[in-house]
């Protein structure tokens, strides 16, 4: 498939520059995959959608402060690191702006708390880099470090935790799996309560989940590696879940990449590593049976998910619904629920 199959026209206002107050006031879009139907809701009504026994499964990776400002030591030159990866102990793979100053062996300072050298470079453009300082890394980076907000949303995000999910647990992510950025924790007890299962899975979000795709044929795109873990508890439900008939609902891309990654066979194994999976039409899923999203970019692999996961037509069908009634898009836009 082409690029250019993944495409569609947006107004620039719709590109939600805030999020909405309370969180599940947010609007939904549900689209029923077999009929083609599609119904204007709000996500406060997802519990209307689901049953008892069926199994919501989110990501509870919290996002750091991967963006760090300094200066090259020999230069003074200002120098932009932003964290993806921690490989292992002090060494992550970043990406260094501009480039052309973190050449293998450069040093760039952060204050007088925080350096590191440059080790190499990597296939994707990136760096790998090496931090040395005194005392602990994360109580650093939190003094240090900026919460990175994708480019589009240009006003200013006066309380952090807005981009966190109120679940958000692990840390490790340069970005929010915004999917989850609509529930409120009174919203997951009520659907506790009413019989839906609440697991959690674990993928870090980095490059591999915001990466341009750059080839005109789709599969020839490579997609990065990230992070994921899968626990016993959550496998136990999943497995459960599939067994019983009930439905495995996945919150955001994210959450389906890893169970994707960790299912065979529609059985969904406990375990952890890199994933570098990537879903485009075509794509036989093995674990899911709906999807709670946001709206994702044009000609992004995340868009592609979607469209693999229901008709392409149909997708882009709802998108241009959406931008008719005016919903808002990406990272603080509304959601859409396919079922």
């Amino acid at each position: 498939m082409l690029l250019s199959d993944f495409d569609y026209y947006l107004p620039e206002e719709l590109i939600a520059q805030y999020p909405i107050e309370p969180r599940n006031h947010s609007r939904l879009l549900v689209v029923h995959r077999q009929s083609g139907l599609m119904e204007h809701q709000h996500f406060y009504n997802l519990q209307q959608y689901l049953q008892p026994g069926d199994t919501l499964v989110f990501n509870d990776t919290r996002v750091i402060p991967a963006r760090l400002i300094g200066e090259k030591a020999d230069t003074g030159s200002k120098v932009e690191v932003f964290l993806l990866n921690r490989n292992s102990g002090d060494q992550w793979e970043c990406l260094v702006k501009p480039g052309k100053r973190a050449r293998p062996g450069a040093i760039i300072e952060f204050g007088n708390l925080l350096r590191c050298e440059v080790i190499a470079g990597t296939d994707f453009g990136g760096r790998i880099v090496r931090f040395s300082y005194d005392g602990i890394f994360e109580e650093i980076l939190d003094f240090l470090g900026e919460t990175p907000l994708p480019p589009y949303i240009k006003e200013t995000l006066h309380d952090k935790e807005r981009y966190q999910t109120v679940y958000a647990k692990e840390k490790g992510s340069a970005a929010a799996p915004t999917a989850g950025l609509h529930f409120t924790s009174d919203m997951m007890t009520k659907l506790k309560e009413a019989g839906i299962n609440l697991a959690f899975v674990t993928l870090h979000v980095g490059l591999g989940t915001f990466r341009p795709v750059s080839v005109a044929d789709i599969s020839q795109h490579s997609m990065h590696r990230e992070y994921y873990s899968v626990s016993e508890e959550t496998a136990r439900i999943v497995n459960k879940t599939k067994a019983a008939g009930n439905r495995v609902i996945a919150v955001g891309t994210t959450a389906v990449r890893t169970l994707e990654t960790a299912g065979k066979d529609g059985v969904l194994a406990a375990q952890s590593g890199w994933t570098n999976i990537f879903i485009y039409p075509g794509y036989r899923f093995r674990i899911i049976d709906a999807l709670v999203t946001n709206f994702h970019l044009p000609k992004s692999t995340l868009l592609m998910l979607v469209s693999a996961f229901a008709n392409r037509e149909l997708i882009l069908s709802a998108y241009a619904e959406a931008v008719a009634e005016r919903y808002r898009f990406f990272s603080f836009g509304d959601a859409m629920l396919i079922i």
